[in-house]
């Protein structure tokens, strides 16, 4: 069942004239609410949010009780009440000890919305049960909906993010192989995401790729479509590989069966597939109740055996063989902490994400220096070098186009396939590096096209501290031809290139200039979607429980729980990690 949106509607609980006066404009409110709702929210599917309304408004502690009984029973993950008036707050508020929660008082002179929304937000924090205040700038007349943008914006914030909360909850990270390189986000923590995801980790031995192979555990009838689409469609790329290493036209057509193979068995593992119990193979068939899922490959797979980068960019793309569908993430490495950086963006904004390295800063007198160029416009103040070591979703192209003709990465259930073709057309698969990938396989090399707005996020695993979050908005910038495969050949040309120019006017020390967000970067990896979402971001964590390290998003932007305030209202960073700490995880 799918995690969905209840609306309360609080009220006077004073009979004999003044309950009976306030019902039509709560019940007008939660109306309002839920359809505001339902046509701006989505799931991870493309659905629309489902919302409920509670049978009664709520005046006292046994109504609260009723409503309560039906949510229990709707897998309600977030509960909005609304209300016009004074009401009794210990009475009426939300006890649910892990359900995200928030209050929306209307902004009316008739009754006293905003007296009854500061008192409740007063009654949460004393309860230790944090809660977002929505009440709106202007005073409205009775009469109205009460939905101005200001409020919309916070309710539409509040529902989005508190549906990815409840999309992540019961399931599972999925890690075939475990840690890569000595790279500590493969270190999948469960406590970590059983305290604050109300997820599962699941370990899956590499191996057990090869055994399905060796058995047939797959679908005979896919794998001969896939790998028919993969031969039309994918276009085989540079081969950097000296004559006397290179692969011989055999190995290669051997190596492109192998990996089409690998990604279907990957996307079963995580997700399961009917059709394997089908074939006999019942226990394989369920899979791992997977939401996300990640891939050690490096280094004791790919010495061997076809790297992951094909199975890895086009499971976390909006496509494959099978038409447009919801984008699957999997993070390369097995970084499951980059993986939920992946996995946030995408149920954030409905587009697929692209994991890369935080590799390098260019000023833009290195810029100038080596290639006579002096960057213009976004880049003036230099960039960010975001490229993965062969897997990157073919959405981060940019080769997408609106209306306008401008470079998007689009919600996947906007995906035609005039999109999917330009992806394709624009991404080449490159023979591995067999310096690097001794067992051969493809890499996915394209250079992202266009100045597009996107966000740059990463979750990092703090001793002492716990989990913390980085946001960088900022935009892709495209470079001129001989530029772009001058600074690329200084790295390696077979793999997915973006360069990245952070929003550098926030005034903060880490946003000081690029280099300051390059120097500040917590990890060797990081993960982008199109958008500015920083704030939604922040929302999101402040749900979870997870401080921001670093963000370039306005103060007047940041929607947090009302008692966040209470720890601190100057500094809002330091009162952000002091409420988190405080707090803790939701599920702790």
């Amino acid at each position: 069942m799918k995690p969905i949106i209840g609306i309360r509607g609080v009220i006077d609980g004073r009979r004999k004239g003044v309950r009976e006066s306030l019902e039509e404009q709560t019940l007008s409110m939660m109306k309002a609410a839920k359809e505001l709702i339902e046509q701006n929210c989505f799931y991870s599917d493309g659905t629309p949010v489902n919302c409920i309304l509670g049978s009664t408004t709520i005046g006292c502690g046994a109504e609260a009780y009723r409503v309560e009984e039906e949510f229990s029973k709707q897998n309600v993950c977030a509960s909005l009440s609304v209300t016009p008036c004074w009401c009794y707050g210990l009475e009426t508020m939300d006890l649910h000890p892990t359900r995200i929660k928030a209050i929306w008082g209307f902004n009316g002179t008739e009754r006293p919305g905003a007296v009854y929304l500061a008192a409740a937000m007063a009654a949460h924090a004393q309860r230790g049960l944090p809660a977002f205040a929505i009440y709106g700038r202007d005073v409205c007349d009775v009469g109205d909906s009460g939905i101005t943008p200001d409020v919309a914006d916070k309710i539409i914030r509040f529902a989005q993010c508190a549906v990815a909360v409840g999309q992540m909850r019961d399931k599972a990270y999925v890690g075939l192989g475990s840690v890569s390189m000595g790279i500590a986000g493969s270190v999948a923590d469960g406590a970590f995401f059983q305290k604050y995801l109300g997820m599962r980790t699941e370990s899956v031995d590499m191996t057990e790729i090869l055994r399905r192979m060796e058995l047939g555990i797959y679908d005979r009838d896919e794998y001969a479509k896939a790998l028919e689409w993969t031969r039309k469609n994918c276009i085989e790329g540079y081969d950097k590989n000296p004559d006397g290493i290179a692969h011989s036209r055999t190995q290669k057509d051997e190596e492109w069966e192998f990996c089409v193979k690998m990604t279907l068995i990957i996307r079963d593992i995580i997700l399961g597939n009917p059709k394997l119990a089908d074939m006999g193979w019942r226990e394989e068939a369920n899979g791992r109740n997977g939401i996300l899922g990640g891939f050690q490959g490096q280094r004791m797979w790919t010495d061997f055996r076809p790297n992951g980068d094909f199975s890895e960019a086009i499971l976390n793309s909006s496509f494959d063989w099978n038409g447009v569908r919801e984008p699957l993430v999997v993070a390369t490495e097995n970084d499951c902490m980059n993986g939920l950086a992946m996995l946030f963006l995408k149920l954030l904004t409905g587009t697929t994400s692209v994991f890369a390295d935080v590799r390098t800063y260019w000023s833009p007198e290195a810029v100038k220096r080596v290639t006579g160029f002096a960057p213009k416009g976004k880049a003036a103040g230099g960039f960010i070098h975001l490229i993965n070591s062969g897997a990157a979703a073919l959405d981060g192209t940019g080769a997408a186009k609106d209306k306008d003709g401008n470079s998007v990465m689009k919600r996947w259930w906007d995906m035609t396939q005039k999109d999917v073709n330009a992806c394709l057309n624009a991404t080449r698969f490159c023979p591995a590096d067999l310096y690097y990938f001794r067992g051969g396989g493809f890499s996915s090399q394209f250079n992202t096209r266009g100045e597009m707005p996107v966000t740059l996020l990463r979750l990092n695993m703090i001793d002492g501290l716990g989990p913390v979050m980085q946001i960088a908005e900022g935009w892709t910038v495209d470079l001129p031809k001989e530029v772009n495969d001058t600074l690329l050949n200084r790295t390696d040309p077979t793999w997915p290139s973006t360069w990245f120019a952070p929003r550098t006017d926030a005034g903060s020390n880490a946003f000081s200039d690029v280099y300051s967000v390059m120097a500040n970067w917590g990890a060797n990896h990081g993960a982008f979607a199109y958008g500015h979402v920083g704030k939604e971001l922040i929302t999101l964590s402040s749900m979870l429980r997870i401080p921001v390290a670093m963000h370039n998003v306005s103060d007047g932007d940041i929607f947090r729980p009302h008692c966040f305030s209470a720890f601190g209202t100057k500094d809002l960073e330091r009162a952000d990690y002091e409420a988190c700490r405080t707090y803790g995880g939701i599920y702790k």
